[in-house]
């Protein structure tokens, strides 16, 4: 694990094996260890592989008040440009998967293809706003910790929770560990996003789009859509996972990705 200053922050992040880029981009509210299983396997396997802490997660920097995913974009490319990578495979998760979208909007030049995993490209709903700030409120009472209990069983699937009480215990340590005021800065932030599906629309790399069958937050219908959105991108539905395929079917989340990696143009 290593650290690095960008700007105002300090972000933390892994940087594991050689050969072109990935980068790893964790969902709300976790931190880069959700990762570690991809760390390894693909830094193994050719590949030079990123897992930063956004702004207020894990080790990175917390900054209190609102996170839009500009900044985190921002942070993102900052990070890259200290570590001299240029051009890059971009995998995100949830909300990660939102702020690799607003990479592309910023910087679709650096991006070598995507991957979309258990999110969405919608702008926020009025609703949602409302939620998402509310939620921000409770954080900030009550901490982590009853929400983490409140929703450990929509993160993983009820199964899983029961089959690998391994894996469920890093799921809920990562929230649980997280703090009050990076996750509502980011509830915030996320509120105000726009809607990605006129970018999308544009885009001219390959894209991969991954979901769990049983993901209550971005079902398999919104993965459709999403799919539906972006011109000759690729679905994969994870059986048998929730809002965390790479944690709870990891090997069939790795041979998807390994596949689409393995077919991306080659670098000239």
């Amino acid at each position: 694990m290593s650290s690095i200053e960008i700007g105002e922050i300090t972000a933390g992040y892994d940087d594991k094996g050689s050969g072109p880029a990935l980068v790893l981009v964790h969902g709300h509210p976790f931190d880069r260890s959700m990762w570690r299983p991809q760390l390894d396997h693909f830094s193994a396997r050719g590949w030079r592989v990123i897992a930063p802490d956004l702004r207020g997660y894990g080790e990175t920097t917390v900054v209190p008040g609102k996170t839009p995913l500009e900044t985190f974009a921002r942070d993102l490319a900052a990070l890259l440009d200290r570590l001299t990578v240029d051009r890059f495979v971009l995998a995100g998760l949830s909300m990660g998967g939102q702020i690799a979208m607003e990479c592309h909007r910023l910087f679709p030049e650096r991006i070598r293809g995507l991957v979309l995993a258990d999110t969405s490209p919608r702008a926020e709903t009025a609703e949602g706003r409302r939620n998402r700030t509310e939620m921000a409120d409770r954080l900030l009472r009550e901490g982590l910790r009853p929400y983490a209990d409140e929703v450990l069983t929509k993160m993983v699937a009820p199964a899983n929770v029961e089959a690998m009480p391994d894996v469920a215990e890093h799921v809920h340590r990562m929230m649980r560990g997280t703090s009050p005021e990076g996750a509502a800065a980011a509830l915030r932030g996320r509120a105000e996003r726009p809607d990605y599906v006129p970018t999308l629309a544009g885009v001219d790399v390959p894209v991969l789009v991954v979901v769990g069958d049983q993901d209550e937050y971005t079902p398999v219908a919104e993965a459709e859509f999403l799919h539906a959105s972006v011109p000759g991108s690729e679905l994969a539905v994870i059986a048998g996972a929730a809002h965390l395929p790479n944690l709870e079917r990891t090997a069939e989340f790795d041979a998807v990705l390994a596949d689409f990696l393995a077919r991306l143009p080659q670098e000239s």
